[in-house]
């Protein structure tokens, strides 16, 4: 059974830092891409970053850049996203996604709620 559960989402003043976690389980997490996206309220779905399957390369959205790190641990399944400097519209929910690389395979996470606010 295919699962990724994100964590670590919450309420946090702009300016402030957040580490989101993407747990997965039942395929082979190195094979995959894993994403980060994010959903605001009222908007489409936007890609944040992106990693390679070996963590080698790493992609973000322009208005990420500088603040936001994505990393992986193949070791243990696991895809993180380190936001810093955040502000108020980061807020949104966000979710993880892994892509097979040799396919169209893809799966998502749940999501977990992110709100920049004073």
């Amino acid at each position: 059974q295919v699962q990724l559960v994100e964590s670590g989402g919450g309420l946090v003043q702009p300016g402030g830092s957040l580490r989101l976690s993407c747990a997965t389980s039942g395929f082979f997490f190195s094979s995959y891409v894993m994403s980060w996206y994010r959903q605001a309220p009222g908007k489409e779905r936007e890609l944040v970053a992106n990693i390679s399957s070996t963590g080698t390369r790493r992609n973000y959205a322009d208005s990420v850049k500088g603040r936001f790190t994505i990393s992986r641990d193949n070791s243990k399944n696991t895809l993180y996203l380190q936001m810093n400097s955040l502000k108020p519209e980061d807020t949104a929910v966000y979710y993880c996604k892994a892509r097979f690389t040799g396919g169209t395979v893809a799966y998502w996470g749940q999501g977990t709620q992110v709100t920049v606010s004073s």
